[in-house]
């Protein structure tokens, strides 16, 4: 039921009038939600989820009307924007509300052209703390949210602990997805059994006409 739901992934699925079929206030436990590549116009239709607390709507096409998300995402904590059509501060300056927002993304959208863009979005969002992927001094983000609460008493350790599980857990991925996939089901399903069998009945077969196919020349 959508009540227990607490992350939901509908990439690139296709938005019919800026909404998703289905995505409605009744999921009340969601903390995060990822909308990449489908075709959103707008969030005038996106849900009250006032838990929710990540946000990913890369690659679509929303131009303006951020000030809902504060009215309907209160409480959230990573935004991430890149690959819309967001031109200037003045769209932004509807963020200022997500008092909780630590973390913003607008890779590829137009106002990343802006000369000062990177100080004028912190002048203007006070409360964040990285745009797209690093801080004002120009620190990485770490790669987790939960390392992010301690990581405010002591940088070192976090660095540290942000670099190699990152990294780690890219190429686990790409292991996972190969032998999951590919590899994995291939070699079971026509590999082993199927190869052999054909196989066999190859060489059986051809034996035979070629034993029968000689004895009758003879």
């Amino acid at each position: 039921a959508p009540l227990q739901v607490t992350e939901l992934v509908l990439d690139n699925c296709r938005s019919s009038n800026g909404e998703i079929e289905g995505l409605n206030d009744s999921f009340k436990e969601l903390q995060f939600l990822s909308m990449a590549n489908v075709e959103l116009t707008s969030l005038a239709k996106l849900p009250t989820l006032s838990k929710l607390r990540k946000l990913e709507l890369s690659d679509n096409v929303i131009s303006g009307g951020l000030e809902v998300l504060a009215e309907r995402c209160p409480n959230l904590t990573y935004l991430n924007l890149s690959g819309n059509k967001i031109k200037d501060l003045g769209t932004v300056e509807a963020l200022q509300n997500l008092k909780n927002l630590k973390s913003l993304d607008l890779f590829n959208c137009e106002i990343t052209n802006l000369e000062d863009y990177r100080d004028s979005i912190f002048e203007l969002l006070q409360q964040i703390t990285y745009l797209d992927g690093f801080d004002q001094e120009d620190n990485e983000a770490p790669d987790s949210e939960d390392d992010d609460d301690e990581g405010d008493e002591d940088d070192d350790d976090d660095e540290n602990e942000a670099g190699p599980p990152g990294e780690y857990e890219e190429e686990d991925d790409e292991d996972d997805g190969a032998s999951d996939l590919g590899e994995g089901e291939e070699e079971e399903e026509v590999g082993l059994s199927y190869l052999m069998k054909e196989e066999i009945q190859d060489e059986e077969d051809d034996d035979d006409y070629v034993e029968g196919g000689d004895e009758e020349e003879e």
